[in-house]
């Protein structure tokens, strides 16, 4: 039997989702460690546990390098140690390398999570992304930006999700900025030339480095203006054709540039945008499966469950690439006004005209906290084999429900 070491730091819905998916795999025991306490976690993921191990910080990879030696010692040798968030692929790395356990290596971690050194490879590799700047001084991010101009994306070198990612569109934008955010080695900023263009993702599964499957999604608009719009709700839908659909730069160089990164076995997640003239840049790479919902989108669009797919892949290095069969997208519920949910508007509407397209919704609640980020309050996610009534239906969504907050 194989012994899947899985790492939830804390009782995320997504991250239990990943993990329920783990615990059914046959002739698998699992095996949890996680800074939450294992009373947090309900009773059939206890009962379905190999053992648990607690931390006190899920991201250095010393103490999870002892979890996994402590979790050997009590029912027999680790042969992988897994884990779905963003901000665990380096120690993950860094723990499977002193454990001597097969998985993405720390290098190549390292090169997915810092977008300055990702962006660096690419461009070396001949790959198409933005122009960018780690700025660790005041000079540095003068000089880039009399270098390229305005407009300006200013983030976190290892962000995640549009986190802490703003735009600049003049000159006078820039004091106010140094004056809450000054560049420092201690803090530095990664500043790219701004891209005009849509916004896609490419998702993938690579075998000892080969893509052998991938699945595109659109963005209506891009997480960037949601962020900077509070009254824009967001839409992600996957066409169900991928061909005929101006695709191909991206399907080409996609494949390169997680080679380029160091890419083995695993599901990575790519940011991406198509300019006017048909050009594209590579935005973001992620080395790990997609968040907001898009895994269960994955699952729809191909009728079959994405999140035991990813866990036989990570734990037997075994995929079946699924066929699309239909065309799913999210209409992302975000509130208008600020504070919390006051009430929700035309839900009965909505049952009557696109009832029928909903195969998954999570309804924001009365009282409810307004959420941070361009995934709002909650979504509703809309499956077809037809991708223009998708399409249809996501605007229509976004347009008949509001979400009052107040």
């Amino acid at each position: 039997m194989r012994h899947a070491v899985f790492v939830v730091p804390f009782l995320f819905e997504t991250s239990v989702r990943f993990l329920r998916a783990a615990l059914r795999l046959p002739g698998v025991a699992v095996s949890l460690v996680s800074q939450d306490p294992l009373e947090r976690f309900d009773p059939e993921i206890r009962s379905g546990l190999a053992a648990h191990w607690k931390v006190d910080n899920a991201l250095d990879a010393t103490q999870l390098t002892q979890a996994v030696q402590g979790l050997s010692r009590q029912i027999g040798p680790a042969d992988r140690l897994i884990g779905v968030l963003e901000q665990l692929q380096v120690p993950l790395a860094e723990a499977r390398e002193n454990l001597g356990l097969p998985g993405l290596s720390s290098e190549a971690a390292e090169c997915f999570r810092d977008k300055s050194v990702m962006k660096t490879r690419l461009r070396e590799a001949g790959l198409p992304c933005a122009r960018h700047c780690l700025a660790t001084n005041t000079q540095q991010l003068q000089g880039f930006l009399e270098e390229v101009g305005f407009p300006v994306v200013v983030k976190p070198p290892a962000g995640a999700g549009a986190v802490d990612t703003f735009r600049l569109d003049s000159p006078e934008q820039v004091p106010q900025m140094l004056a809450t955010w000054p560049p420092h080695p201690s803090r530095p900023m990664l500043i790219e030339e701004f891209i005009v263009g849509d916004e896609h993702s490419f998702d993938a599964v690579c075998i000892d480095g080969r893509c052998v499957w991938f699945s595109i999604s659109d963005y209506t608009p891009t997480p960037l203006e949601v962020m900077s719009n509070n009254w824009i709700q967001w839409c992600v839908q996957l066409p169900r054709e991928l061909e005929g659909r101006g695709y191909e730069p991206i399907i080409e160089a996609a494949p390169r540039a997680l080679h380029a990164l160091g890419m083995g076995t695993g599901f990575a997640h790519m940011e991406w945008f198509r300019r006017p003239d048909g050009s594209i840049a590579i935005s973001e790479v992620g080395a790990r499966p997609p968040g907001a919902q898009f895994t269960t989108l994955l699952s729809f669009a191909h009728d079959t469950d994405m999140y035991s797919a990813w866990s036989r892949l990570m734990i037997e290095d075994h995929f079946e690439p699924p066929e699309r069969t239909h065309s799913a997208g999210a209409a992302y519920l975000r509130g208008q006004g600020q504070g919390a949910v006051k009430a929700i508007h035309g839900l009965e509407h909505a049952q009557r005209e696109l009832g029928e397209l909903v195969v998954d919704v999570k309804l924001p609640q009365a009282g409810q906290a307004q959420a941070s980020g361009y995934e709002g309050e909650g979504y509703a996610i809309l499956q077809h084999p037809h991708t223009d009534i998708v399409e249809h239906g996501l605007k229509r969504m976004i347009e008949i429900i509001r979400v009052e907050l107040g």
